[in-house]
Formats: C-alpha cells, structure tokens, sequence
C-alpha cells in the first residue's frame, strides 16, 4: 500500500507545524508509517450494518505502534469505535501514554472522532490527533481542540 505524494507533503507540513507550534519529535517518516498501518486497520473493520469503516493507529511514549479497528454488533450499544479499540490494544499490552493517533475512513471529508473516543484518548494523554480522508487529505487537532475544557484525571483528585 502506497500513500499518494500529496498526503506525503501534507503530512510533511503537518510535521513542520507540530514542531514549530509543539516541539514534538515525531517523524514525517513515522507519522507515514502510521497513516499506511492505519488504512491497514480500516480494511479489517466489521462494519456490515453502517458500512462505515474506520482504522486506528495509535503512536505511544514508548515508541510502540497500536492499531484498532471498528467493530459493530447488531445491538447497536455494543459497537466498539477504532479509536477505543486501538487504545484497549495498548493498554492491554502494559502502555497507558499515547503520543499521537492517526485515523482513516472512507469518506471524502474530515471526520473526527466521536465524543466518546475524544475522551477516551485524552485520558491516555494524547498529543496529536491526525484525520485523514479517502482521498488522502489530512487535518491535525491538539489535544486541546480534540476534547477543549475535557474531563481528566487530576480533576478528580483530593487536594
């Protein structure tokens, strides 16, 4: 699988920016490897009833490479999202730092994550969250603007 050259120069333009803005040492070559192995992932999906298909690449502190998938059930309820599903691939193999997300679909626009995935990678710290469109096209959100004002950890702490 082959990411086209223009997602090669957005995602070089995305890098340029997080370093500028974040100082963040991730590599174009890295967040490349995510995006292939994230579209990987996409193809794995169990989604017969949305047929909507989604891939998870999750980059942790470590260094370590998680993927995820979508994966529906006829009760609706019990439909996992490729986001929670790649963190749970994480944490059950002892890490608990994400660093950075890459997320594919099938359709030609951005779709971010849905609330309920936003929350879940903010309480594991992500920094980056990257979308990338069928058409290879990519948008970036911070961990800020993923889950602005979120829900974390130390708020619930004693004083």
């Amino acid at each position: 699988m082959e990411i086209y050259e223009n997602t090669k120069k957005s995602l070089a333009c995305e890098i340029e920016k997080i370093k500028e803005n974040f100082n963040h040492t991730m590599t174009k070559e890295k967040l490349l490897e995510m995006a292939e192995l994230s579209i990987k992932a996409k193809e794995n999906s169990y989604s017969p009833y949305s047929k909507f298909r989604v891939g998870c690449c999750l980059l942790t502190a470590k260094g370590n490479l998680y993927l995820g998938t979508n994966v529906e059930n006829i009760s609706y309820g019990l439909t996992i999202c490729a986001e929670r599903s790649a963190v749970c691939n994480a944490v059950a193999n002892g890490e608990k730092n994400i660093v950075a997300a890459v997320i594919t679909t099938d359709m030609e626009y951005e779709v971010s994550p849905c609330g309920a995935c936003r929350q879940v990678l903010v309480e594991f710290g992500i920094e980056n969250c990257f979308m990338m469109t069928l058409n290879n096209e990519l948008s970036h959100l911070t961990n800020e603007e993923l889950l602005p004002s979120g829900c974390k950890i130390n708020h619930l702490k004693n004083k």
